[in-house]
């Protein structure tokens, strides 16, 4: 079998539009919460390498360093992160750091989501809870 054959096409046609309309559902459910998806993403990001600073996590994030700037200032205002020069032995360099509350709403946001998730996957029929069981291995190497 050719992976980049008409097999592999098609089954690329009917995935995207699937994941992008999940994707699109799961995100609402962060509205709830009064901040947008890319900011929970930032929290999760900067809590998965705490003290990383503005310009590296704007370039980990492909986006300009002015405007992630701003994004680092609203998630400081409403105290989900803050800069502490204490994360490098280089004391003029300040890195970023999850807060307590920070870690709060990056919980209760996946929480929310995966609820969600299951709630829709429960409805499924056994056969495509299944297939939904041996899928998901593969989208994650996708995904890698």
């Amino acid at each position: 079998m050719d992976p980049t054959g008409n097999e592999s096409i098609d089954l690329a046609a009917q995935l995207r539009p699937a994941i992008l309309r999940l994707n699109r559902l799961l995100r609402r459910e962060t509205q709830t919460f009064g901040v947008s998806p890319l900011m929970v993403m930032l929290v999760s990001a900067i809590d998965k390498e705490p003290g990383i600073g503005v310009n590296d996590l704007a370039n980990r994030e492909n986006m300009r360093a002015a405007s992630m700037s701003n994004h680092i200032k609203q998630l400081e205002a409403a105290g989900y992160i803050q800069r502490d020069q204490t994360l490098h032995a280089d004391k003029r360099r300040v890195g970023l750091a999850v807060t307590p509350e920070g870690r709060r709403l990056v919980a209760e946001v996946r929480k929310r989501r995966t609820d969600w998730l299951a709630g829709r996957i429960a409805k499924l029929d056994p056969d495509d809870r299944a297939a939904l069981g041996r899928a998901a291995k593969a989208l994650q190497h996708l995904g890698e």
